[in-house]
């Protein structure tokens, strides 16, 4: 496992992280018991993977606690990092729809006594505002308050993560203004470069570590979704389109000489083609399974894309851009 700094903060992460979404909701065609979960935890860090990242409205706090109980007694040897913002403690969340958000001193301070009970620790390495609006980014006293808890100790450093969809490209260029922002979190893919390779330039010029999520354009690089898939409404990937999954499996053949003539994969062109980028501090692959961890832990080897390849790939981006920008924009979703 190869590691990157994050950021500013100087703390070192691999750059194959944990996203711990997963473990506490069913949104990605399988629901994970608790005993499996954490025997997922233990073989990532076993992979080498010091980086788990969650938020305290996944599973309503579960896969937080399940985070705590994994790593009690190895809190020193882990990075964590949460997210907060939604007020999910009294409504009940109705398929992917978003809910009331707060940010406010009290709210933030409640919200991380709570995480800091689930997670069995005194600190997070990391805090983030989950998917925060240009009025929130721009709001000072949200990061005078953050600032306190570094100063408290309560918290290292934090994180803006950009979403729920792709885009957000000013709410995210705004955000790397703070002196503070140690990451921002966004999805990119080799199919989906926009606006990532935007704020990759930003955060590298404001030493801004980009986090990625979403590396697999939601299946379509790992071969788990196809043009016969069936997608369950209940699951995450259920805004990809027909004509979207269509469109990006006919980009996926034009990228194979480049993965050929690598010896790779496309999943492991997809991911080697993210660590390559300049800016990347660490990728969350989509993981349900202690086999999937081995196998992106394994992609984390020193093996990046030479010049010639990134350049070929970033001309048929262009391309793809070229020929139908609107349907690149219209399909921009998490």
């Amino acid at each position: 496992m190869k590691y990157k700094k994050l950021g500013k903060s100087g703390i070192k992460v691999s750059e194959i992280g944990f996203g711990a979404w997963t473990i506490a909701l069913n949104w990605w065609g399988k629901e994970i018991d608790e005993d499996e979960a954490k025997r997922m935890l233990k073989k990532a860090y076993d992979c080498g993977i010091n980086f788990f990242e969650t938020g305290d409205m996944y599973g309503k706090g579960k896969s937080e606690r399940l985070i705590g109980e994994a790593f009690k007694d190895m809190r020193n040897e882990v990075i964590i990092s949460t997210k907060y913002g939604y007020d999910f403690e009294q409504v009940k969340q109705v398929g992917h729809t978003e809910l009331p958000q707060q940010f406010d001193e009290k709210f933030t301070r409640k919200a991380l006594t709570n995480s800091l009970d689930r997670l069995k620790t005194d600190y997070v390495d990391m805090y983030g505002l989950h998917n925060p609006k240009m009025h929130h980014i721009k709001d000072d006293s949200i990061f005078n308050t953050l600032d306190s808890l570094i100063e408290e100790e309560k918290i290292k450093t934090y994180q803006i993560a950009l979403g729920p969809a792709i885009g957000w490209t000013e709410e995210g260029l705004e955000s790397m203004k703070r002196k503070n922002v140690t990451a921002v979190q966004t999805v990119f893919n080799i199919l989906e470069q926009t606006p990532g390779n935007e704020l990759l330039n930003s955060g590298i010029e404001n030493n801004v570590g980009i986090l990625v999520r979403v590396p697999d354009a939601s299946g379509i690089l790992t071969g788990k979704v196809n043009a016969d898939t069936k997608i369950d409404e209940k699951d995450h990937r259920s805004v990809r389109k027909g004509e979207w999954i269509k469109a990006s499996l006919k980009k996926v053949e034009e990228l194979k000489p480049i993965a050929d003539r690598n010896g790779l994969s496309i999943k492991e062109l997809a991911i080697k083609f993210i660590l390559s980028k300049e800016g990347i501090s660490s990728v969350f692959p989509t993981v349900i399974s202690e086999e999937e961890i081995q196998t992106f832990s394994d992609m984390s080897n020193g093996g990046y894309l030479n010049n010639s390849d990134m350049k070929e790939i970033d001309q048929l981006y262009t391309k793809w851009w070229s020929e139908n920008p609107y349907e690149l924009k219209a399909t921009q979703v998490a």
